[in-house]
């Protein structure tokens, strides 16, 4: 048959046909060089191809309006407990042997420890880290029912995340809030109340002064020292850590 004689359908099928027979042989002699090849050539073209997989799946990802997950909802929440954990202290007088007087959380760029206010606190107080260090510090002005326990400038104080406020108008109804109680037990609630800045929140009881932060591990607020659900709001602490640190009289 002469090709001239063929019809355009004939013409593409047969073009096919000669691409389909062409691709075949060079993948055959394509894998026969490639076994032939030194091992440090074969793993070049692999990194290479490797290389360009990684490139064009994130392309093809944004193309279609799709945001890769870098971090699962667990790994936050476990980071943000952990994070909350860390910053936890326990406040004892003068000598850390000595029951117990307080639960609070420790603000690294403060350079201080907020609890809730209380008559029973020690002027002169040791601050147990969940590390099992022992800090000494100085109990500041009371502000809106917060204490402020400041450090020396020269303490050694344990490294810790950094960690944010944040504010009542930026929390979200539902938003999920965490917590850990005096004994190392994590718990999980939503942010149930916002308005009017008092934010309340659908944790279980906890120790007064305890931190609840967000999935970020920054600070929504402090449990009071009352049997009310709304939390010492991250306004109030901040207010707290801004007034001079005139020690109580």
């Amino acid at each position: 048959m002469n090709i001239e004689e063929l019809s355009k359908s004939q013409l593409i099928l047969l073009t096919i046909l000669v691409n389909f027979v062409t691709s075949v042989a060079t993948g055959i002699l394509t894998v026969s060089l490639l076994d032939q090849a030194p091992p440090s050539l074969t793993q070049t073209i692999n990194r290479v191809i490797e290389h360009t997989v990684q490139t064009v799946a994130p392309a093809e990802s944004a193309a279609a309006g799709m945001t890769p997950v870098v971090q699962s909802y667990q790994q936050e929440s476990t980071s943000a407990i952990a994070a909350d954990a860390a910053r936890a202290v326990t406040v004892y007088g003068a000598d850390a042997s000595t029951t117990p007087r307080a639960t609070g959380t420790y603000v690294p760029a403060a350079h201080a420890v907020v609890v809730p206010a209380a008559s029973s606190l020690p002027q002169q107080a040791s601050i147990a880290f969940s590390n099992g260090a022992v800090v000494p510090a100085v109990l500041g002005l009371e502000v809106d029912g917060v204490a402020v326990y400041r450090f020396a400038s020269s303490a050694v104080l344990p490294h810790v995340s950094a960690v944010s406020l944040v504010p009542a108008s930026a929390l979200v109804l539902g938003q999920t809030a965490f917590a850990v109680t005096a004994d190392g037990t994590a718990a999980t609630g939503i942010v149930s109340h916002t308005k009017g800045g008092v934010v309340s929140t659908t944790l279980p009881p906890l120790s007064p002064g305890s931190a609840v932060v967000d999935i970020s591990g920054n600070l929504i607020g402090l449990i009071g020292g009352t049997a009310s659900s709304a939390l010492i709001s991250s306004e109030t602490l901040a207010k707290a850590l801004t007034v001079t640190s005139t020690p109580v009289q």
